[in-house]
Order: C-alpha cells, then structure tokens, then sequence
C-alpha cells in the first residue's frame, strides 16, 4: 500500500524551531529533502539551507564510526608491523596532500575523546596537522581531563601560535589548560636557563612530566620544515643537525633513524618538553600524512614514542613499503 505524506500547515513551525524541525526529519526520521519541503510548505533549496544552517549551527554533529577507519586493512597492517596499538586510515581524497592532512586532522578530532579518560593529562604539541584537528574537533563533555602545551610558543607561516594548539584543543575537550608562557627557543642558553628557573615557567615544565598522554606530528628535514619556518633552527642548524644523522624532528627535538634525540647547541636555549618524558606513555598518538613525513614518521614510531597513529592510505602505504625496504 502506498503511504500517504501529510503536509504540514505553513507557518506552523516557524524561526529556529523549523531549523531543529528539519534536521530531525531529515537525520532522525529519514525523509528525504523533497518530503520534508512538501510537510513544511517550503522549497527544496529551503530545506537544503536549513539542513546547512543546522550543521554550522551546532545542532547537528555526523560522525563515521571510528571502526571503519581503526580495522582498515591498512590500518591493521600498521598495527601489526609496527607493534602499535591503534591505528585510523583515512582515505586520500582527490585534492592531494592538502585534503589528505585535513582528512587526517578531522579523524584525529574525531578519535581523540574516545582515546582520553578521567584523570589524563594530555601532552599537545604544534604544527599545522595538530592545529588543524584542535580547530575540527567538537565541543566534548569530559572530566579531570588537564591539557599541556609541550613546546614553547613560535611563529608560524599559519597565523597561530602553539599555545592556540594547546588552548583550542582544551576548550573543545572541556579541559583544564596549562601552557607554557615562553618562547620555544632563545637566543642565549644562560637566558633560557634562567627562565627554566622562573616558578610560573618552572611549575608549567614540570606538568610536563605528568602527561600520560601525548598528541603530535613528525617534522621533516628538509629546508622547507616548520622547524626552520617557525625560527626554531636556522639553515644552517639544519644541517648541522642532518649532517649528524638528523631524519626528523618531534616537538622541537632533531631525532635519528631510531628515534633518539640528536644533542646540540639547539638543546640548551629550547624551552619545552624533553622526548624523554614521550617515553613509555599511555597514549603517543603521531597524526601526519605525506611522502615528506615517512621517514620521519618512521623515525619516531622506531624511538618508541608512538602507540596510536592517524594517517592517510597513501602515507600508511608508503611507511610500509620504506620499512620492508630497510
């Protein structure tokens, strides 16, 4: 028997009610665009914009169930080789690496919460990916969960700073934040001794060492790096630092081949955590996408700082064919 649409008189729902109206019809009660401008009185093109208006306005959240992502065969495969606990694949795109870190940041916006517990302390690092997943996560409720910023504040050619990193990722977690009110490296190492010393500073690093979880991105070396854009090293560091076996670079820190830190001048005038405290924690989660970032990635995955990762299909399959080829 065909079902009969009963239409609503207009003007019975009216102003942000029809708004709520629509997203319930068309997400709840699974009518298509069509049936519900017929039940509302209004055009198609109307119920597109209210479905829209619903979404930017918060009262819609769509989510894809992190299993789709977690069980990839990609995924699985990272998780075998590589000894991790987690891993969430997302899918390239058509739009090149640009849409391959957005992804990759929105799967980490979306995975992170369910990652976190009462009691954690989070670590959250820089960088364009982690900015970007703060910015794309939603608003969550949680509970005595603290955010800290783990490295110091820089420039970056974005716009932001580190601490927004640290002080949005918080805010959409409901956390409490502690960041770190100094610069990420100065010019004179008896300085940023000195401000080591300071007690707001001094209380803030030593949070630091009270994170049981961590969230961050793999550097590159190479001279386009955010390491050398942010003013935290110089070309010329750069390869110093290369030179001395430098693949990549986490939080700050230059790394080798097998995740160790790399000793040099850059260490006495940087303020920010020491990978040290990245070690044996509850959750690393290493969010980056891009032929650039493999062996970097692979880098800290070997240093062991690394349990969850979120990356792309096209990275996963890289890290893979790189190490079997070592």
């Amino acid at each position: 028997m065909a079902s009969v649409t009963r239409r609503r008189p207009k003007g019975q729902v009216s102003g942000e009610n029809i708004v709520t109206e629509a997203a319930w019809m068309y997400y709840h009660e699974g009518l298509n665009q069509t049936e519900i401008a017929e039940q509302l009185g209004v055009s198609r093109a109307t119920v597109v914009n209210y479905l829209q208006e619903a979404k930017e306005r918060g009262f819609v959240r769509i989510s894809l169930a992190e299993k789709v992502f977690t069980n990839h065969k990609l995924a699985l495969k990272l998780r075998e080789r590589f000894g991790l606990s987690a891993a969430y694949v997302v899918p390239d795109g058509i739009g090149g690496e640009e849409e391959a870190l957005m992804r990759a940041a929105r799967g980490a916006a979306d995975w992170l919460p369910s990652l976190l517990s009462t009691g954690d302390n989070l670590g959250v690092s820089w960088g364009r990916t982690i900015y970007e997943a703060a910015e794309a996560m939603e608003e969550t409720e949680t509970e005595g969960i603290s955010v800290s910023q783990l490295v110091g504040s820089m420039a970056t050619p974005y716009g932001f700073t580190t601490e927004i990193c640290s002080a949005h990722m918080a805010q959409r977690l409901g956390a409490k934040c502690i960041n770190l009110h100094a610069p990420a490296v100065i010019s004179d190492p008896d300085l940023a001794a000195r401000l080591r010393e300071e007690p707001i500073i001094r209380k803030q690093i030593e949070a630091l060492s009270h994170c049981n979880k961590a969230i961050f991105a793999a550097g590159s070396v190479n001279h386009e790096s955010h390491i050398v854009s942010s003013g935290v090293a110089t070309h010329s560091d750069l390869d110093w630092y290369v030179d001395r076996g430098a693949t990549g670079v986490l939080c700050g820190r230059f790394i080798d081949d097998q995740g160790k830190s790399i000793p040099g001048k850059l260490d006495d005038r940087m303020i920010g955590v020491e990978l040290d405290k990245l070690l044996n924690l509850d959750m690393g989660l290493l969010v980056s996408v891009g032929e650039v970032k493999v062996v970097p990635m692979l880098s800290a995955i070997a240093g062991g700082y690394v349990t969850h990762i979120v990356t792309s299909n096209r990275t996963a399959a890289s890290m893979l064919r790189v190490a079997d080829e070592r």
